[in-house]
């Protein structure tokens, strides 16, 4: 079938044509945010998954849908280096500019503006090319301690939004790569915006540590938190992110071909849309065949291969490439650590360090107590298949 028509597009954080599965998800954002408008506070929200299940695209779908109610978003990504406060300063600085445009919040939007400049200045918070041309408020923000400090902060930001008549909401991904200090500070704020029923809305995205991250942050984290889980689609609506888009384009897909590619993509939606995408351009007519599906698996895996799984191993250390390895010839996971450790010929003590970094990257977590897990879906099986290559 013509490529130019491909409904597929599979890519980091691209939006599948169709949005399957995750309606629920989408329905608990929207009266959070329609709660935040009529000054009802709503729990904040942190999508939880691996990698590839979209977790990114709600928080983008999140985002938009904020901005058409009227709210001010400010979205970030998490590096692993960059300081919170650092990432939220130009976000804010443009939020509170929005804000001091409004006639009855012109007031609060200046506290708020006097609170930042406060804030940038007591941790050396570089502007780059920003400029904040209000003189610092003493006392406010400025005691050098992020956890009383980015409180304050929030609860000005808040108070001027809500002079406003609007809401602000703050969404993050990556949040696994927020440092404790960083995670403590950003709970305790949104704590305090929570207890002065102020129109802030917080949504994130990371991995599945997260949780258990917040709690080791704040003790309150999951009361102040929902944690919706963001894994494989279901088979019906596995099927249905590959129907609809099809079938948008005058086209159809057999229900052999559907069944095929919800098999050997497991139902993760990166690797539907990326088989969807070879499955289209191999069709012929206006019918994708269960051959057509099975033929695509060599091209599907080989850009996988290449991209996807590659990037992830790219970044790993050669000790602990070989740690993953070991990982992967034990099978499925989740893995012990004491069997990992024996299939190095190692102490479980000794790898530690090696584990604690590889989680630190993203590319692995613990489940449960002693067990370890690729945050990578199927990332065992392209190790497996490429074991030659890597070592």
């Amino acid at each position: 079938m013509d490529p130019v028509k491909n409904p597929f597009a599979p890519g980091a954080g691209s939006r599948p044509p169709e949005l399957a599965g995750r309606q629920a998800i989408i329905n608990d954002a929207r009266v959070a945010i329609d709660r935040a408008l009529l000054g009802r506070p709503s729990r904040s929200q942190v999508f939880l998954g691996l990698r590839g299940v979209g977790k990114t695209v709600l928080l983008n779908a999140v985002e938009t849908m904020a901005n058409e109610r009227g709210h001010l978003t400010s979205s970030i990504e998490a590096p692993e280096s960059k300081p919170l406060g650092e990432l939220l300063l130009p976000r804010v600085h443009q939020v509170l500019r929005k804000l001091s445009l409004i006639d009855n919040a012109k007031g609060k939007a200046y506290e708020a503006l006097r609170a930042l400049r406060s804030f940038a200045a007591v941790f050396n918070f570089e502007y780059g090319d920003m400029s904040i041309s209000v003189d610092p408020e003493v006392g406010v923000a400025d005691s050098g301690d992020l956890e009383n400090d980015l409180p304050e902060l929030f609860v000005r930001i808040g108070e001027a939004a809500k002079a406003a008549g609007k809401a602000w909401t703050l969404l993050i991904d990556e949040l696994q790569y927020l440092s404790q200090k960083d995670l403590a500070a950003l709970i305790v704020s949104l704590h305090k915006i929570n207890q002065s029923e102020l129109p802030v809305l917080f949504f994130g995205a990371g991995l599945p540590q997260v949780a258990a991250l917040s709690g080791e942050a704040k003790s309150y984290a999951e009361r102040l938190f929902h944690f919706p889980e963001v894994g494989a689609l279901s088979e019906i609506d596995a099927k249905a992110a590959i129907r609809q888009p099809v079938n948008e384009e005058g086209a159809v897909i057999d229900e052999g071909a559907l069944t095929e590619i919800f098999l050997k993509t497991k139902g993760y939606p990166y690797f539907l849309q990326e088989w969807g995408h070879q499955s289209w351009n191999l069709a012929v007519g206006d019918t994708i065949t269960l051959h057509d599906a099975r033929q695509a698996e060599a091209t599907t895996l080989k850009r996988l291969d290449e991209g996807f799984f590659k990037v992830r191993f790219d970044r790993l250390t050669p000790k602990e490439r070989e740690y993953v390895i070991a990982m992967a010839r034990l099978g499925n996971g989740p893995y012990r650590s004491s069997d990992v450790a024996d299939a190095l010929g190692e102490s479980s003590q000794s790898l530690g360090p090696r584990r604690a970094q590889i989680i630190s990257k993203g590319m692995i977590y613990s489940p449960s107590h002693g067990d370890i897990a690729f945050t990578v879906p199927m990332f065992n099986d392209y190790l497996t298949r490429n074991l030659a290559n890597l070592g």
